[in-house]
């Protein structure tokens, strides 16, 4: 059984068939990804993106060994994604910045929160309806 997650990360050039991003900050579940798993690409506003940019799939995921003598670690994961389709329209912090109501259970909200209430890139695990929702992107 595959799960969904997205990656917010600095994405030079969505179109490449295939992404590495080394030693990337997890949250939300995102520690537990895994080959064969579906990613959805954010390219990072802060990084010159524009938010959703591609889907893909994990072709290999790494978890990285914490630093010795650092008491407060997040947990880094290094994955390979293939891409598998490009986003049609366009989904980001503009976009996503309205829904902070976090008790909704909207897709987008989840998506504010996971993403933008804290900026920082990272992998985060995302609900069946977010994954469904993000589908209506491509």
């Amino acid at each position: 059984m595959t799960t969904a997650f997205a990656i917010k990360a600095r994405i030079d050039d969505p179109q490449a068939p295939t992404f590495d991003f080394p030693a990337q900050k997890t949250m939300y579940g995102g520690r537990r990804i895994a080959a064969g798993d579906t990613i959805y690409l954010f390219a990072s506003e802060n990084e010159g993106g524009q938010g959703l940019v591609a889907r893909g799939v994990v072709v290999s995921a790494q978890a990285v060994a914490k630093l010795e003598g650092v008491e407060r670690q997040t947990p880094r994961v290094s994955i390979i994604v293939r891409r598998t389709a490009l986003a049609a329209r366009a989904l980001g912090r503009r976009e996503l910045k309205p829904f902070t109501d976090w008790d909704d259970g909207r897709p987008e909200t989840e998506l504010n929160f996971k993403y933008y209430r804290q900026a920082t890139n990272k992998i985060v695990g995302i609900s069946e309806e977010t994954a469904a929702f993000l589908e209506g992107y491509f």
